[in-house]
């Protein structure tokens, strides 16, 4: 694939994003113009209906997009760097299924007491989600480390392991839920932003700032790695404290992300992936790249998800799925071909 310049790309997406941002403020099951969207921002010449629509429901789920798209996509990046494998995905060191497994047994847990769509029940499987990711990456992480360090191999396959173990809790969990409580758990895994809320919007925001200060202050250790880590080693990097450092990072990043919109899939995977082979493996300008791509393509996403199937909404999971795929399958066709 050719080669782009990595600043143009960088400045290309984030003209793009705000654009697609825009846009994605009028679509939906009530339709907004670009003019009543601007009297509605500029005056309180818009209607209550339409402000309320544009500022207390699009607006937090555009923005849960953008952090959400971003932390996956870059976290992604990292994960590739770190396992030296551009077919790494961050869920690989289990944190995606330690979390479906948190969430649907807080779903199973508080089924019986608390109403369906409370907000105490909501939180209730967000923590659940998010203690869970963080637990399955404690024990991959643990798995993977001994006396001499941290071993990558070991690490992916006891993420594996820990994805297995997460899908049989998942199905014993299921099979023990009525069907109220088993569409709560089949639509949480399907991930949907259609929960956003100015709470999660700052909780999103706030880990994706951090996310995004730490990254690209080892990416010159992500640039070392690729070599090996003998290779980092004698080029003064401190691999150990890099892998857990960043193996932390990703867990805080991804299960927030998760414990606030679910499993959204293919993000962290296609798209650190698709911009490596645009702009080369160079993590300094790879990460915040990434990000933006991941932030553009979930808002358009979860504009495609509003939009399709009105007056109801697609799960935003399932079009980053539909979207996701079918371009990687390409993607790994093409390069077959050069090989």
């Amino acid at each position: 694939m050719r080669r782009f310049s990595a600043s143009g790309l960088i400045l290309a997406l984030a003209v793009l994003l705000p654009v697609v941002s825009l846009l994605s403020m009028t679509v939906g099951t009530v339709s907004i113009s670009l003019g009543d969207l601007f009297a509605a921002d500029n005056s309180q010449a818009g209607s209550n209906q339409v402000s309320t629509i544009l500022f207390d429901i699009r607006l937090p789920r555009i923005l849960l997009a953008i952090c959400v798209g971003a932390v996956l996509s870059s976290t992604g990046a990292v994960m590739q760097g770190l396992f030296r494998n551009p077919l790494a995905d961050p869920s690989l060191i289990g944190v995606s299924s330690g979390a479906s497994v948190g969430a649907s047994l807080m779903i199973v847990a508080a089924g019986g007491f608390i109403h369906s769509g409370a907000l105490l029940g909501l939180s209730l499987v967000a923590v659940g989600a998010f203690v869970g990711g963080f637990v399955a990456t404690l024990l991959v992480y643990r798995l993977a480390t001994s006396g001499i360090g941290t071993s990558v191999t070991t690490m992916l396959l006891a993420g594996i392991a820990i994805a297995a173990i997460a899908g049989a809790l998942n199905s014993l969990l299921s099979y023990f839920s009525d069907n109220d409580m088993l569409r709560q758990i089949s639509l949480w895994q399907m991930g949907n932003l259609s929960g956003a809320s100015w709470t999660k919007v700052s909780i999103m925001a706030a880990v994706a700032l951090l996310l995004m200060a730490q990254f690209p202050r080892d990416s010159r250790a992500l640039n070392a790695l690729l070599l090996g880590e003998s290779e980092a080693r004698h080029l003064g990097v401190d691999v150990q404290a890099v892998k857990r450092r960043l193996i932390l990072l990703t867990a805080l990043g991804v299960g927030v992300c998760v414990a606030l919109a679910g499993l959204v899939g293919f993000v962290g995977l296609i798209i650190p992936h698709m911009v490596r082979l645009a702009i080369g493996p160079d993590h300094r300008w790879l990460i915040p790249a990434s990000a933006l791509a991941g932030a553009t393509l979930l808002v358009f996403a979860d504009s495609l998800a509003r939009i399709v199937v009105i007056p109801a909404e697609l799960p935003t999971g399932i079009l980053t799925a539909l979207l996701g795929a079918p371009f990687f399958v390409a993607l790994l066709l093409q390069q077959r071909k050069q090989v």
